[in-house]
């Protein structure tokens, strides 16, 4: 299907050091990111040998390569050509056949074959500005077969906005002291002013619109990060 022309370019949300190839080399050692808890809460929720399961944002693949010996088939979608490239390295390099890459957004990529059994996200959905981000759930919610599972993680504030103030600037005062060892207080703060988190409060019942029932929702202490479990409904409600 083509894309409607008033859709947005996708790349131009992606954050400009996601697309160089040199930032990308450093990235997973940056992000920190295991995904083995998130995975073995997969298996708890069904996934197993049969299921296909979408990684949306899935970025250099720390997700999709350690859930790929656990299911039949694992579609990575990231806009960043650099990252997916680094996935296709990793994914030759430890012998994992099933890892299919499809270099699209949350608003273009086109889901072929059965649905899917999960979707999962992870710090992608922020990208996007509210509206999208709607749309983007709807989408979602088409991906999946009716009980299939969305796990999203994101930054998502966790206060009203009168409190902002004193919570974001000591969650700045946590940052990394230098890229190497994490993001930056500066890093930080140009996500909070280019980029497009929003409050769990607006957040959630826009997951419930595109008929994703939350069944577990949790709230990191900082108020910043939160993860949410959601199941489709029978029917898409977006």
């Amino acid at each position: 299907m083509a894309t409607p022309r008033w859709y947005p370019d996708e790349l131009a949300h992606a954050g400009d050091e996601h697309l160089d190839p040199g930032y990308v080399q450093g990235y997973d050692r940056k992000a920190g990111t295991d995904p083995t808890d998130e995975v073995a809460l997969l298996r708890t929720l069904g996934l197993d040998e049969t299921s296909t399961v979408v990684d949306l944002g899935a970025g250099t693949g720390a997700f999709a390569l350690a859930v790929a010996p656990r299911c039949r088939r694992v579609i990575a979608v990231d806009v960043s050509a650099a990252m997916l490239a680094l996935l296709q390295l990793q994914a030759g390099a430890q012998g994992l056949a099933n890892i299919e890459w499809v270099q699209r957004g949350f608003l273009t990529y086109e889901h072929r074959g059965e649905p899917a059994d999960f979707v999962y996200s992870r710090h992608a959905l922020h990208h996007l500005p509210e509206f999208w981000k709607g749309i983007a759930l709807g989408r979602i919610a088409a991906i999946l077969k009716p009980g299939g599972v969305f796990r999203l993680l994101d930054l998502v504030y966790a206060f009203d906005p009168g409190e902002a103030g004193p919570i974001i600037e000591s969650w700045l005062d946590g940052a990394a002291a230098t890229p190497a060892l994490g993001w930056t207080r500066p890093e930080l703060e140009t996500h909070l002013r280019e980029e497009y988190s929003t409050f769990t409060w607006l957040l959630e019942p826009m997951l419930e619109r595109a008929g994703l029932v939350i069944q577990d929702a949790s709230r990191d202490p900082s108020g910043i990060y939160a993860a949410y479990t959601c199941v489709k409904t029978s029917s898409d409600l977006g």
